[in-house]
């Protein structure tokens, strides 16, 4: 090596040592070299927030209660979304005519009458005329797809501002097959397999994949544990709005005014060996049973989005970052394993990588595919459900992708840097999964030493200060 050269990074070194008179006095290590991340959870390298970008300022849920015995057994669909409507305008304060559009996710209610209930819901909120309705159904993805939706209905400019919801009353509206079927289902088995019960759809994907019956009691006595503990913890207080209701005694016909405001599914105690002993239910000598399955349940959801533009234009602060959404086709014999290929489809469209990824809200539509999906994509346990799933909090059709949304993206801004990316996802019925990539608040730090800078007026009007 030329001898300038040496001698130059000798003394460039120098400059990174320190002596010993000052390490002494300082008590500190030598200087060392290390990749900054900027206190963010992973490398993804920082761009500059666009006022383009998709966000959410707001996303909200009633409580899920238990379909048939719960506190919103007897509440009507069209006033849960009223409930979670009027609380999102109340607490954003937008005015409801700027709103661009109103999608609803939903499944079991017939299509026209919840179109009808969804439009009400709208009316009754406080949102004009004006404002028009839509209901989607991707079964079990329908709340997210409703989110995605208005995704991509802001992202191609037919407006600013559009409201997402998901509901579902399966108190009233029961999961049942209204109508004939198709004679022409012989000549292909995934067609008919599309019309498989959901339970036998897991005890397959259990049986395909050995997933054990001890390994879907301990997933689900987690996900009772970690819901028990969040919700001692007032960690659902930020996303759950009450519900005001009447609640109609089975036994005696007493009707009375009730406030809902917690989740009433959660099993306190439970443990995988009390769950172990309870019976199969979909197939003889199965692994399938009610305790390590999603809940049947009613519930509504809402999450306003609009671009990072109108969120400044009105001091609003960004809950999250809309990154990306994919929907995949599966072999409906096992339409549990959805997520296990949607979410890389997803994470990849984010230019991201599962390792990005801090928190993950994967619904456990049953124990057994929720465990396939983990390990399959090498999932940390710590990071998926770290407030509980679907078993324990239920799974009301429509409403679980907008659920799962609040709670994600309230779980993020609680744990702040720790947790920059996340995702949801479920499995589909009739062979599909769904998944969607969030970024919390803002992509970039906001500047905590910076002063403000007066208008220039010296300068050129196409000067950039």
């Amino acid at each position: 090596m030329d001898s300038r050269v040496a001698e130059r990074q000798r003394v460039l070194l120098g400059h990174f040592k320190q002596t010993e008179a000052v390490t002494a006095a300082l008590s500190q290590p030598q200087l060392e070299s290390r990749a900054c991340s900027a206190g963010d959870s992973s490398g993804y390298e920082r761009r500059s927030s666009g006022m383009d970008d998709v966000v959410i300022v707001s996303a909200l849920r009633t409580p899920i209660t238990k379909a048939k015995r719960g506190g919103l057994k007897d509440t009507l669909p069209d006033d849960l979304l009223v409930t979670v409507f009027k609380a999102t305008l109340d607490r954003t304060g937008i005015n409801p005519a700027d709103i661009g559009d109103v999608v609803v996710g939903s499944v079991l209610g017939d299509s026209s009458q919840r179109a009808i209930q969804c439009r009400v819901a709208s009316l009754l909120s406080g949102i004009p005329e004006t404002v028009p309705v839509h209901t989607v159904n991707r079964q079990c993805s329908s709340g997210l797809q409703a989110i995605a939706s208005v995704a991509a209905s802001i992202k191609a400019g037919f407006y600013t501002i559009g409201l997402a919801g998901g509901v579902e009353t399966m108190s009233s509206n029961p999961m049942a097959w209204n109508g004939g079927v198709n004679p022409k289902l012989d000549q292909n088995q995934q067609a008919a397999d599309c019309l498989l019960p959901m339970g036998v759809t897991s005890e397959n994907v259990a049986e395909r994949y050995g997933v054990s019956r001890a390994q879907q009691d301990e997933h689900a006595a987690r996900s009772h544990q970690r819901a028990a503990a969040a919700q001692a913890a007032g960690k659902f207080d930020s996303q759950i709005v009450p519900v005001d209701t009447v609640w109609k005694d089975l036994k005696t016909g007493e009707e009375k005014q009730i406030r809902v405001d917690k989740d009433d599914g959660i099993r306190q105690g439970a443990t995988a060996k009390a769950l172990s002993a309870l019976k199969p239910v979909f197939k003889r000598n199965g692994t399938t049973t009610a305790g390590n399955s999603s809940q049947i349940s009613d519930g509504a959801g809402a999450v306003l989005l609009m671009t990072r533009a109108e969120a400044v234009k009105r001091g609003l602060q960004v809950l999250g970052i809309f990154r990306s959404f994919a929907a995949v086709g599966v072999d409906p014999a096992v339409m549990g394993i959805g997520p296990a290929v949607a979410i890389p489809a997803a994470v990849a469209m984010a230019g991201l990588t599962i390792d990005d990824i801090d928190v993950i809200e994967l619904n456990e539509a049953f124990s057994s595919q929720a465990t396939y999906c983990i390990k399959k994509l090498g999932l940390d346990p710590e990071r998926v459900n770290p407030n509980g799933g679907a078993v324990a909090l239920g799974h009301p059709l429509g409403c679980t992708g907008t659920r799962c949304t609040a709670t994600l993206l309230h779980e993020m801004k609680r744990r702040g840097k720790a947790a920059r990316f996340g995702v949801v996802s479920m499995c589909i019925g009739s062979g599909m999964g769904a998944a969607a990539v969030f970024e919390q608040g803002s992509e970039v730090d906001a500047p905590v030493n910076a002063s403000a800078v007066s208008r220039q007026e010296y300068l050129s009007p196409d000067a950039v200060v």
